[in-house]
Protein backbone atom coordinates (compact mmCIF):
# COMPACT_ATOMS: atom_id res chain seq x y z
CA UNK A 1 0.00 0.00 0.00
CA UNK A 2 2.52 2.70 0.82
CA UNK A 3 4.68 1.95 -2.38
CA UNK A 4 1.38 2.58 -4.37
CA UNK A 5 0.92 5.56 -2.35
CA UNK A 6 4.59 7.04 -2.90
CA UNK A 7 4.76 5.90 -6.56
CA UNK A 8 1.15 8.03 -7.34
CA UNK A 9 3.21 11.38 -5.23
CA UNK A 10 6.05 10.26 -7.95
CA UNK A 11 3.90 10.03 -11.14
CA UNK A 12 1.86 13.52 -9.56
CA UNK A 13 4.99 15.31 -9.62
CA UNK A 14 5.87 14.56 -13.15
CA UNK A 15 2.70 15.65 -13.89
CA UNK A 16 3.01 19.32 -12.24
CA UNK A 17 5.92 19.73 -14.65
CA UNK A 18 5.26 22.10 -17.64
CA UNK A 19 6.04 20.63 -21.07
CA UNK A 20 8.75 22.80 -21.40
CA UNK A 21 10.40 21.26 -17.90
CA UNK A 22 9.67 17.99 -19.33
CA UNK A 23 11.22 18.68 -22.78
CA UNK A 24 14.38 19.93 -20.89
CA UNK A 25 14.58 16.99 -18.58
CA UNK A 26 14.68 14.70 -21.81
CA UNK A 27 16.63 16.56 -23.53
CA UNK A 28 19.37 17.08 -20.80
CA UNK A 29 19.47 13.00 -20.68
CA UNK A 30 19.89 12.86 -24.25
CA UNK A 31 22.47 15.37 -24.01
CA UNK A 32 24.13 13.51 -21.12
CA UNK A 33 24.23 9.88 -22.93
CA UNK A 34 25.57 11.09 -26.37
CA UNK A 35 28.16 13.81 -24.46
CA UNK A 36 31.60 12.28 -25.31
CA UNK A 37 33.43 11.96 -21.58
CA UNK A 38 36.22 13.58 -21.62
CA UNK A 39 38.33 10.88 -19.58
CA UNK A 40 37.35 8.07 -21.95
CA UNK A 41 37.23 10.35 -25.35
CA UNK A 42 34.12 8.31 -26.49
CA UNK A 43 30.33 8.75 -25.37
CA UNK A 44 28.18 6.50 -22.71
CA UNK A 45 25.95 5.77 -26.04
CA UNK A 46 28.96 4.75 -28.09
CA UNK A 47 30.06 2.32 -25.49
CA UNK A 48 26.51 0.25 -24.94
CA UNK A 49 26.87 0.45 -28.79
CA UNK A 50 30.41 -1.07 -28.94
CA UNK A 51 29.08 -3.49 -26.32
CA UNK A 52 25.88 -4.59 -28.32
CA UNK A 53 28.39 -5.14 -31.31
CA UNK A 54 30.94 -7.16 -29.01
CA UNK A 55 27.78 -9.30 -27.32
CA UNK A 56 25.91 -9.92 -31.10
CA UNK A 57 29.06 -10.76 -32.57
CA UNK A 58 29.81 -13.11 -29.76
CA UNK A 59 26.54 -14.92 -29.80
CA UNK A 60 25.94 -14.59 -33.75
CA UNK A 61 29.04 -15.32 -35.16
CA UNK A 62 30.04 -17.46 -32.03
CA UNK A 63 27.34 -20.13 -32.54
CA UNK A 64 27.71 -20.47 -35.69
CA UNK A 65 31.57 -21.19 -35.83
CA UNK A 66 32.05 -23.01 -32.41
CA UNK A 67 28.92 -25.38 -33.45
CA UNK A 68 30.57 -26.27 -36.88
CA UNK A 69 34.30 -26.78 -35.02
CA UNK A 70 32.61 -29.38 -32.90
CA UNK A 71 30.19 -31.23 -35.56
CA UNK A 72 33.05 -30.91 -38.35
CA UNK A 73 33.93 -34.32 -39.43
CA UNK A 74 36.37 -36.01 -41.14
CA UNK A 75 39.50 -34.19 -41.77
CA UNK A 76 39.63 -30.03 -42.27
CA UNK A 77 40.40 -28.54 -45.63
CA UNK A 78 43.52 -26.08 -44.53
CA UNK A 79 41.94 -22.82 -45.80
CA UNK A 80 38.30 -23.39 -44.32
CA UNK A 81 40.03 -24.61 -40.87
CA UNK A 82 41.71 -20.82 -41.07
CA UNK A 83 38.58 -19.35 -41.51
CA UNK A 84 36.81 -20.95 -39.14
CA UNK A 85 39.72 -20.84 -36.60
CA UNK A 86 40.50 -16.68 -37.18
CA UNK A 87 36.39 -16.34 -36.74
CA UNK A 88 36.29 -18.81 -33.64
CA UNK A 89 39.37 -16.68 -31.93
CA UNK A 90 37.41 -13.35 -32.83
CA UNK A 91 33.92 -14.43 -31.65
CA UNK A 92 36.14 -15.84 -27.66
CA UNK A 93 38.16 -12.18 -28.23
CA UNK A 94 34.46 -10.22 -28.53
CA UNK A 95 34.13 -11.26 -25.16
CA UNK A 96 36.63 -9.45 -23.75
CA UNK A 97 35.00 -6.62 -25.57
CA UNK A 98 31.47 -7.19 -23.34
CA UNK A 99 34.72 -6.20 -20.44
CA UNK A 100 36.89 -3.77 -22.12
CA UNK A 101 35.09 -2.07 -25.01
CA UNK A 102 37.75 0.62 -25.80
CA UNK A 103 40.87 -1.80 -25.43
CA UNK A 104 39.08 -4.40 -27.45
CA UNK A 105 38.75 -1.91 -30.69
CA UNK A 106 41.95 -3.03 -32.49
CA UNK A 107 39.82 -6.65 -32.84
CA UNK A 108 36.39 -4.44 -34.77
CA UNK A 109 39.89 -2.72 -36.88
CA UNK A 110 41.32 -6.40 -37.76
CA UNK A 111 37.55 -7.11 -38.99
CA UNK A 112 36.56 -4.20 -40.96
CA UNK A 113 40.15 -4.90 -42.47
CA UNK A 114 39.71 -8.51 -43.56
CA UNK A 115 36.22 -7.46 -44.89
CA UNK A 116 37.54 -4.62 -46.48
CA UNK A 117 40.28 -5.91 -48.41
CA UNK A 118 38.23 -9.58 -49.45
CA UNK A 119 35.79 -7.01 -50.90
CA UNK A 120 38.45 -5.25 -52.93
CA UNK A 121 40.35 -7.66 -54.04
CA UNK A 122 37.64 -10.83 -54.48
CA UNK A 123 33.99 -8.54 -54.72
CA UNK A 124 35.13 -5.67 -56.87
CA UNK A 125 36.86 -7.80 -59.75
CA UNK A 126 34.27 -9.62 -60.23
CA UNK A 127 31.80 -6.77 -60.14
CA UNK A 128 33.39 -5.23 -62.62
CA UNK A 129 33.34 -8.33 -64.86
CA UNK A 130 29.76 -8.96 -64.62
CA UNK A 131 30.60 -12.00 -62.71
CA UNK A 132 29.22 -11.11 -59.45
CA UNK A 133 25.54 -11.84 -59.63
CA UNK A 134 24.97 -15.46 -59.34
CA UNK A 135 28.52 -16.28 -58.63
CA UNK A 136 29.34 -18.26 -54.91
CA UNK A 137 30.73 -14.66 -54.09
CA UNK A 138 27.40 -13.09 -54.17
CA UNK A 139 26.35 -13.81 -50.55
CA UNK A 140 29.62 -13.34 -48.89
CA UNK A 141 30.02 -9.51 -51.50
CA UNK A 142 26.57 -8.54 -49.55
CA UNK A 143 27.74 -9.78 -45.70
CA UNK A 144 30.87 -8.08 -46.36
CA UNK A 145 29.44 -5.06 -47.38
CA UNK A 146 26.75 -4.61 -44.59
CA UNK A 147 29.92 -5.66 -41.81
CA UNK A 148 31.93 -2.84 -43.19
CA UNK A 149 29.30 -0.62 -43.27
CA UNK A 150 28.37 -1.44 -39.37
CA UNK A 151 31.68 -1.03 -38.83
CA UNK A 152 31.91 2.09 -40.00
CA UNK A 153 29.02 3.18 -37.63
CA UNK A 154 30.16 1.47 -34.96
CA UNK A 155 34.01 2.56 -34.25
CA UNK A 156 34.57 5.34 -32.51
CA UNK A 157 36.97 7.13 -35.79
CA UNK A 158 38.10 9.89 -33.40
CA UNK A 159 38.76 7.54 -30.72
CA UNK A 160 41.04 5.94 -33.19
CA UNK A 161 42.49 8.28 -34.36
CA UNK A 162 43.39 9.73 -31.01
CA UNK A 163 44.78 6.70 -29.68
CA UNK A 164 46.12 4.77 -32.12
CA UNK A 165 47.40 7.14 -35.05
CA UNK A 166 48.23 10.30 -33.57
CA UNK A 167 48.31 9.42 -29.75
CA UNK A 168 49.34 12.13 -27.34
CA UNK A 169 52.00 12.01 -25.76
CA UNK A 170 52.13 11.41 -21.77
Amino acid sequence: MISIISSNKKQDKELELTPQQRQKQSEFSIKNILKVDQTIGVSKFRICLLRIFYALATVLLGFQVWTEIFTHKGVWEPLPAVAYSFWAAFSALAILGLLHPLKMIPLLLVQFSYKLIWLIIVAYPLWSANQLTDSVAQGLTKANSIGVVLDLLVIPWSYVFNNYVLPKEK
